[in-house]
């Protein structure tokens, strides 16, 4: 594995960092002097401090203490110790505002990596908040994993054993794509004879022969149609929920992310998270293709901190239920049968959309100007993707121009994809989450181990030269940067296995997925993802220098301390009191947005 190199900067590029300085002057700079500073800057890898400019925000030196200490005399200097900075990590692809009201209190995540590995975790969890909570009272449990759990499928009549108060309960399946609930749930939303409506379009509801629910609403629209009634009685203050999730990235080291399925719903939620002193995050969103105002311009009033990226479309579903789009199939065991997967090949019957219906929306949105953003898990879906875009892109001259349109998760994709991908200026987000938690499961029980072992092709990614990333996907999985680094070097699971260890990356490579690739593929390459001049100031601060611990180790002995956004360093903790003192009630419309297009990964 190589190292980053140690080597401090040159005199000539000291003098250059100095001439520049003046250009940031302002009697408010700050200087850092770390233990050690690793800026991603290929031309400056090295350094001992930093200054930045509390008004701009941003950079104005980077280099030796002395340099740095000359290019602002009067600076006040504060020294972090053994602390070592690198930029904020950047995670591209997210889900705020879905994430934090489903996994943050008064929530309850109860997936397998949080710490509930069975369905009997699960069970008794339930039983414990059914009997705290106060009478009535809705809750809304997040991360039921039907193959990590061995689950059964949490119907009415299991819900309703397990909570014996006749309280209205919420089971969200990890996958996003379903909805568990009990006999109180279905009284509320007024279903004569227990009886559900007509199924909606995109969505349907379980029922038992007689015609009753049984407790079971799969896909958006019939989630939100249940969901929706019950989430303000169980989610009071929608806004700070997600304040809790920003809070969360931010002690992960993450200053920069997206919201992948943005709808004008959000709007006026992330104006007020950007608009207090103690943010921590900046955003980017995508708007999802199938709303009508998705082509609308949206500008918030700090666009540093929050601008409209680009537009999200989805090709196929989840892994986890076997509704993606490839071309082999899952094997036929007691896992694969107990987590009702479709074992398959569906190949292109598992896309979301035709053909034809692909290129419509493509044809829609590539004048305006937007970057495209497509959902797409498995290597038939992939070639599609890649036929639409190539068809798009030369149709509207796109071909050899700065587009940077994407490609996310990709957990069945091949090589050759990788590389078409390529020649066509398209960039690829990887989800090593995939990988990390059910890469035990995905070689040799769901999938033969020529394609299981393979899954999130990391190293493949590696070889492109459009930057590939690496992502986190919000309530699916922990915005967890550092885990994604230490286990896509190693090419280990959470268990430890190696699976596909062709596939294992450097630890070059995996920052780089992780901070400057990040501000490439969300198009803000000199704005963020490294410590340059010029740059906002937007660093993470580490318990140690990640290049000098064996890959091995990194999870052990390398912890986030803290962040800095545009040079403040952040207190999760005023944020939390700044949001909580919003007034609530305006914001309460966040949960149906989110809902409205919630998905799976």
């Amino acid at each position: 594995m190589k190292k980053i190199s140690r080597t401090f900067i040159s005199k000539s590029i000291a003098t250059l960092v100095m001439c520049s300085a003046p250009l940031f002057a302002s009697a408010d700079v700050v200087v850092l002097k770390a233990a050690n500073i690793i800026t991603m800057d290929e031309k400056n890898p090295r350094a001992e401090a930093i200054a930045f400019d509390t008004d701009t925000k941003k950079i104005t030196a980077v280099g030796s203490l002395k340099d740095v200490r000359a290019s602002a005399p009067n600076a006040t200097v504060k020294d972090l110790g053994t602390t070592v900075l690198m930029p904020g990590f950047i995670d591209p692809h997210n889900h705020p505002i879905l994430s934090g009201i489903t996994t943050q209190s008064p929530s309850f995540w109860i997936a397998p990596y949080v710490g509930y590995k069975t369905w009997a975790d699960v069970q008794k969890k339930i039983q414990k908040e059914d009997k705290a909570a106060p009478a009535g009272k809705p809750l809304v449990f997040n991360g039921i994993d039907r193959l990590l759990q061995q689950a059964p499928a949490p119907t009415r009549d299991i819900l309703d054993r397990l909570t014996p108060s006749g309280r209205p309960i919420l089971v969200i399946d990890n996958s996003g794509h379903a909805v568990y609930f009990n006999t109180a749930v279905i009284k509320i939303l007024g279903w004569k004879d227990g009886k559900p409506p007509a199924d909606p379009v995109g969505g349907s509801y379980g029922r038992n022969p007689d015609g009753t629910s049984n407790g079971i609403a799969n896909e958006a629209a019939a989630l939100a149609a249940v969901v929706g009634p019950i989430l303000p009685k169980a989610v009071p203050h929608i806004l700070l929920s997600t304040a809790k999730w920003y809070a969360y990235m931010a002690s992960l080291g993450v200053t920069s992310t997206s919201e992948h399925t943005y709808n004008s719903g959000m709007y006026k939620g992330y104006q007020a998270l950007a608009s207090v002193p103690d943010t921590p995050l900046r955003l980017h969103v995508y708007h999802m293709a199938i709303d009508a105002d998705a082509g609308d311009q949206a500008t918030w009033s700090d666009p540093s901190l929050v601008r409209k990226n680009g537009i999200k479309l989805w090709a196929d579903g989840t892994p986890w239920l076997g509704t993606v789009a490839q071309s082999f199939p899952y094997l036929e065991n007691s896992t694969t049968k107990n987590a009702q997967i479709i074992i398959g090949p569906l190949g292109e019957k598992g896309m979301n959309y035709t053909r034809l219906q692909l290129d419509q929306m493509l044809d829609k949105y590539a004048p305006m100007g937007y970057q495209m953003a497509f959902h797409c898990n498995g290597d038939v879906g992939f070639d599609v993707v890649l036929d639409a875009y190539e068809r798009a892109l030369n149709t509207h001259n796109l071909i050899g121009t700065d587009h940077r349109w994407r490609v996310e998760h990709l957990g069945s994709a091949r090589a050759d994809q990788f590389q078409r991908a390529e020649k066509l200026g398209v960039t690829i987000s990887l989800a090593p989450f995939q990988y990390i938690y059910w890469g035990d499961l995905l070689d040799g029980t769901m999938f033969k181990s020529e394609y299981g072992s393979q899954w999130q092709r990391a190293g493949d990614g590696m070889k492109m030269k459009t930057r590939t990333t690496f992502h986190n996907d919000g309530s699916v999985s922990p915005p967890d940067t550092l885990r994604n680094i230490a286990r896509m070097v190693t090419r280990t699971t959470d268990s430890g296995k190696v699976h596909g260890a062709n596939q294992a990356v450097t630890l070059d490579q995996a920052l780089k997925a992780s901070t400057i690739n990040g501000a490439y593929q969300l198009k803000r390459e000199k704005d963020i993802g490294s410590l340059e001049v010029g740059k906002f100031a937007d660093l993470v601060e580490l318990s140690a220098d990640i290049t000098a611990v064996k890959p091995n180790e990194i999870l052990e002995k390398v912890k986030v301390k803290g962040t800095w956004l545009g040079g403040k360093k952040i207190d999760t903790t005023k944020f939390i009191e700044q949001i909580s003192a919003i007034d609530p009630t305006e914001h309460q419309g966040m949960g149906t947005a989110a809902l409205k297009n919630a998905h799976t990964h």
